[in-house]
């Protein structure tokens, strides 16, 4: 009992919120970019910060896991880039919806799927989120439309989803994500026409990570100005490394497209520290010194730790024992997703539509027949 009196009163000396001068923005069409200071309040930092570290472990228990063959198939990792997620989801609402690529886990946890639900999805287990049939790219739930496998692909589909916002006269807003190796798509540039004449509430997000696959973007696009590349839609370049810099920028560019005002181009730069898939050890074509100067200069979750600490909104060991408690999450959702069952066989039909009458599917063969379910 002391002890918790200790700790509450601990707790009262710190302060409520704190000012930061955080990255300018640069712009693109725009008298005006996004504030160059941000309020960070106590509660905010401590979401932010546990929600950051919970992403980081769970990829690296998602790389431990795929060494050892429990996770199969392909698999995107998110580590190094948690600001960009959590900047986003800070700024806009749960009624707001997401559809990103492949690189996805980060946005499903985000947009509120548990780590046990997303671990149980990678390993093929009836406990995930897409009932184990998804695995790494393709994962949903409500408001959000997943991990896409089809480079740019999802580009369009994001601005059918602000369409449907418009049309319903819902003042929501689509976040449309995908990465620099997809910006030279040209659906992309189809999908920026339509959505600009329009005037659809679509948030197009350019995640710039550096590296298309293991290709860096300064040898596959002849301008790397992907904030530029909507011509005639406003654009906006920043710091995708710092949670706040994100949440600032997307809270503009929200309110940007809620007034009508048509869609709006970001670009995040941030940076992936594993390879492209498991499958790229991700050094051939980068040095690990260059992965190492990003991890010290820009990490974002020490960023955000040191900030907390310095402009006393936080101590280290209640950082330190948000870690543990992360820590003792994954493990527990590891091994939920290592022990629950796979999908029965009879299942394999099932929830090709939503909210339909049951139908049969076909299966391996014209004389199996499997019953499809929503």
């Amino acid at each position: 009992a002391s002890r918790v009196v200790v700790a509450s009163r601990n707790y009262a000396d710190f302060a409520s919120e704190a000012t930061f001068e955080i990255k300018k923005c640069d712009i693109h069409r725009l008298e005006e970019g996004p504030s160059t200071t941000a309020v960070l309040t106590r509660e905010e930092g401590l979401h932010y910060y546990k929600t950051m570290q919970t992403i980081r472990r769970m990829e690296l228990k998602s790389d431990q896991l795929y060494k050892q063959k429990i996770i199969r198939g392909f698999c995107h990792l998110y580590d190094g880039q948690e600001a960009c997620c959590v900047g986003l989801e800070a700024a806009i609402k749960p009624t707001d919806h997401v559809i990103t690529a492949y690189r996805a886990h980060g946005f499903t946890y985000t947009r509120g799927v548990s780590v046990r639900e997303i671990l149980a999805e990678l390993t093929g287990r009836k406990g995930g989120c897409a009932k184990g049939k998804g695995g790494s790219m393709h994962m949903y739930t409500k408001n959000f439309y997943g991990g896409n496998g089809i480079v740019g692909a999802q580009v369009p589909l994001g601005a059918g989803i602000a369409l449907a916002c418009k049309y319903f006269g819902r003042n929501e807003v689509c976040l449309t994500l995908y990465g620099d190796g997809a910006a030279n798509q040209g659906q992309i540039f189809e999908t920026y026409n339509m959505a600009a004449l329009w005037k659809l509430p679509c948030i197009f997000i350019c995640e710039n990570n550096r590296y298309g696959m293991g290709t860096s973007v300064e040898r596959a696009a002849a301008s790397t100005d992907y904030y530029k590349r909507g011509d005639f839609i406003p654009g906006l370049r920043v710091d995708g490394m710092d949670v706040l810099c994100v949440r600032e920028a997307a809270k503009f560019a929200a309110e940007y497209c809620r007034a009508g005002k048509g869609p709006i181009l970001m670009e995040l730069q941030t940076y992936r520290y594993h390879g492209h898939s498991m499958s790229d050890p991700g050094i051939s074509y980068r040095t690990r010194e260059e992965i190492q100067e990003v991890r010290s200069k820009s990490d974002p979750i020490t960023s955000l730790k040191d900030r907390m600490v310095n402009s006393n909104l936080a101590s280290v060991e209640e950082l330190k024992e948000i870690d543990v408690a992360v820590r003792k999450e994954i493990e527990e959702a590891a091994q939920f997703a290592t022990t629950d069952p796979e999908p029965p066989l009879e299942e394999l039909g099932n929830h090709v539509y939503f909210n339909e009458p049951p139908f049969e599917v076909r299966g391996p063969n014209q004389w199996i027949r499997y019953k499809s379910v929503s």
